[in-house]
């Protein structure tokens, strides 16, 4: 079983930067992709951006060259800087772990921002 616990998220004025980070414990295997998805109000869940354990990302168009996602391997954890926020970034972030086809969320953390 893993747990994933997200934090860092609030409120933020447009332009300004958030950064989130998401911790993972349990059984984790070293092959993994970590990655943040956004659900905002009646809309699907979307992928933000996610990192491979070698170090390679993918990032959604709509937050390129603005969000930037790292990890540490020894820590089981990843960072999600975000910085020149937009008020259409205002959603509930979500942290996700997949290993050998298993996926696990963490609880998610909302960040807000205002125009």
């Amino acid at each position: 079983q893993v747990q994933l616990v997200e934090s860092g998220g609030g409120l933020v004025q447009a332009g300004g930067s958030l950064r989130l980070s998401c911790v993972a414990s349990g059984i984790i295997f070293s092959s993994n992709v970590m990655g943040v998805y956004r659900q905002a109000p009646g809309k699907q869940r979307e992928l933000v951006a996610d990192i491979t354990s070698g170090g390679g990302t993918n990032y959604a168009d709509s937050v390129k060259g603005r969000f930037t996602i790292s990890r540490d391997n020894a820590k089981n954890t990843v960072h999600l800087q975000m910085n020149s926020l937009k008020p259409e970034d205002t959603a509930v972030y979500y942290c996700r772990l997949t290993s050998y086809n298993r996926g696990y969320w963490g609880q998610g953390t909302q960040v807000t921002v205002s125009s």
